[in-house]
């Protein structure tokens, strides 16, 4: 296919994967609206339907908990080919049936971007009707995922993160009992081929802490006080770092000085926080499971969102650039979502080593931002060679290209119209 003809393609994916102003990640995987696919699927829209993608990330919101999270899955409809369903979770903190704990927050930041690229004159209007359930969820991620003040964000569940079977939980969670589980069927499995997802002792303790966490009624602070995993994340703590940064830009754009300077001490605290995660031994930051006091062994694709979270010291770039260059030289495609020299890396399992476009794109940002524009469109020209080869695939293989997962993804497409696109590179050159 031509760079035309993806375009028209990614296009008709996030067409035909919306629900009436809500989109799901594709078709039969995953039937529901998922809270960080929406907010990059916006980005897609921002290139053809600027108020499709505002309403995309309002209707987010609307499923947004009285405590201010806003949960990784809303549960809009019954539909009995995903589990587990809305009856295995017992949440009742919002108006939409949903999941119980959050996922990524990138919301801020991609808010920031559509009112950087507004053509439609009501950008501001909307962001800040936007900016009190911003801030609602971001001093929610501080209290209840930060208890300690560390200044680093623990998830209290590995699908928190987004990542949900990396390396990096495998030790947090074998200390997991399987307790408090009923007999259950995956349906995931059913879809995709069962080595490209989760084990079946992995999915047994997933269900084992979503059952702890029940126990205590989903109470936030009594979930992050006795919820037997809780893992400091490179991954949401540098993506919370960056959004409180896009966030701190709304509200000096709208004039919101109490707010302003509320995230200015959110920044000050990750910033000092961020040293937590700094494993001396790989100069990199990895994940610290806040249980048991350990940090991880391994380098995941989060270690090179630093940049992108403004922490692009000497010291840091210059070790994340050997590691790239290194990596580089062991696949064909870059970013790996583990290093392939670990003993954990599996290159078609779901978060072990593929690669994914959005992180590419967020890893991208951060070099550009920091002066590395080569290693930056090395990402870029990765991502667009894998979607020209492997299609608007789920994630693909960093060895052979291959696409993987689920097909018709909806964040692949948008992350093609945004920024992988050769279409897009003209227009932004």
């Amino acid at each position: 296919m031509s760079s035309t003809d993806l375009d028209n393609k990614a296009k008709s994916i996030l067409i035909e994967n919306d629900q009436g102003g809500y989109t799901i990640p594709t078709k039969g995987l995953y039937p529901y609206q998922w809270n960080w696919d929406s907010v990059f699927v916006a980005l897609g829209f921002d290139t053809f339907d600027q108020n499709r993608a505002w309403r995309e990330i309002e209707m987010l919101f609307e499923g947004q908990w009285r405590d201010g999270m806003v949960p990784h899955i809303l549960f809009r409809k019954d539909d009995p080919s995903y589990f587990p369903g809305p009856s295995v979770w017992g949440t009742d903190g919002g108006p939409i049936p949903s999941s119980g704990h959050s996922q990524p927050p990138v919301a801020a930041s991609v808010v920031q971007t559509l009112v950087e690229h507004d053509r439609t004159g009501t950008a501001q209007e909307r962001a800040a009707a936007l900016l009190p359930k911003l801030m609602d969820w971001h001093r929610w991620y501080l209290a209840y995922r930060d208890p300690k003040n560390l200044g680093v964000i623990a998830v209290i569940h590995p699908w928190e993160s987004g990542r949900d079977n990396l390396p990096d939980w495998d030790d947090a969670l074998r200390a997991v009992e399987v307790k408090d589980i009923a007999p259950y069927e995956r349906k995931d499995t059913s879809h995709v081929d069962p080595a490209m997802r989760p084990h079946k002792e992995d999915y047994d303790r997933y269900l084992s802490i979503v059952a702890a966490c029940r126990n205590v009624g989903w109470d936030p602070a009594r979930v992050a006080e006795t919820c037997p995993f809780f893992v400091a994340d490179p991954g949401v703590t540098f993506i919370f770092l960056r959004a409180n940064r896009d966030l701190l830009k709304l509200a000096e754009r709208l004039g919101r000085n109490r707010e302003a300077e509320e995230i200015r001490g959110w920044i000050a605290r990750m910033e000092k926080g961020a040293k937590t995660l700094w494993h001396e031994g790989l100069k990199a930051h990895v994940a610290f499971d806040e249980r048991s006091g350990k940090l991880s062994d391994g380098i995941s694709s989060a270690s090179f969102l630093a940049p992108y979270a403004g922490i692009a010291d000497d010291t840091t770039l210059s070790a994340l650039q050997a590691h790239f260059d290194r990596i580089a030289s062991k696949v064909r495609y870059l970013m790996p979502s583990y290093d392939p020299d670990h003993k954990g890396y599996e290159p078609l399992r779901y978060w072990r080593g593929p690669v994914w476009a959005m992180i590419n794109y967020m890893i991208a940002q951060g070099f550009a931002e920091a002066g590395d524009t080569a290693r930056a469109e090395r990402l870029r020209a990765d991502t667009a060679r894998l979607i020209e080869t492997g299609g608007f695939a789920e994630y693909f293989s960093p060895e052979t290209g291959a696409g993987a997962g689920g097909g018709a993804f909806s964040w692949t497409s948008a992350i093609w119209l945004s920024w992988a696109s050769p279409s897009h590179a003209k227009q932004a050159a």
